[in-house]
């Protein structure tokens, strides 16, 4: 897998955010260009998803909180109208989730299509070592089998 690079950046580390930062970073902020790497490695984790809905639950958080406290009423309303809100909210997230990525890795200077491309290349790598296993697999399978049957 090739080192991909902020565009007119030099390499970078892999540096992560401090908590108030992240936050700012989940709730759509731009992150300084020192932790670009880790924006990229961010969206294109084996856990990328789950991370995408992590963020998209804190941006939810402020507007279900201000249902929660401000709207008048009896509290299992609001709170079954928090609830329908973050439900339709995480559908929504859930369904842009690549463009989401795409856009936070060209926030921190990535092309558009770096994080698609990482996560493709990953793919392969993963499905390559699977392939190898499971014929190793095989072979043992196999071999166990040819052995009680005394060939």
């Amino acid at each position: 897998m090739t080192e991909q690079q902020p565009a007119g950046g030099e390499p970078t580390t892999l540096r992560r955010p401090d908590p108030l930062r992240w936050l700012w970073y989940a709730l759509g902020g731009r992150l300084p260009r020192r932790y670009s790497a880790w924006v990229l490695h961010d969206t294109t984790t084996r856990t990328w998803v789950l991370r995408h809905m992590a963020r998209a639950f804190v941006q939810m958080m402020v507007p279900i909180g201000a249902v929660l406290i401000f709207l008048p009423g009896e509290f299992w309303i609001r709170g079954m109208a928090a609830l329908g809100g973050l439900l339709l909210g995480m559908f929504y997230s859930v369904a842009y989730m690549p463009e989401a990525a795409e856009h936070r890795v060209k926030q921190a200077g990535y092309p558009v299509g770096t994080a698609t491309t990482v996560r493709e290349e990953a793919a392969r790598v993963r499905e390559a070592e699977d392939s190898v296993r499971r014929r190793a697999a095989a072979a043992k399978r196999a071999a166990r089998y040819r052995e009680r049957q005394g060939r």
